[in-house]
């Protein structure tokens, strides 16, 4: 399968600048998921922003409403 880095950089809302795996969204998400964690992508802006990651407050959106 080929990468669409450069159309998947356009869309990637991660905000964490240095971070290597912008545009590569099968090697974040594996990166994230090793640590038990979903993407930024899968979180709103103001949350991604936290950098918190984890299951739990992506849970604590969701029954919140917020995603």
């Amino acid at each position: 399968m080929e990468c669409k880095k450069e159309k998947n950089i356009n869309k990637c809302t991660c905000t964490y600048d240095p971070c290597s795996r912008k545009g590569y969204c099968c090697d974040c998400i594996s990166y994230h998921l090793k640590s038990k964690e979903l993407p930024g992508c899968c979180f709103p802006s103001k949350a991604e922003s936290t950098y918190d990651r984890s299951f739990k407050h992506f849970a604590e959106l969701v029954n919140s409403g917020i995603i």
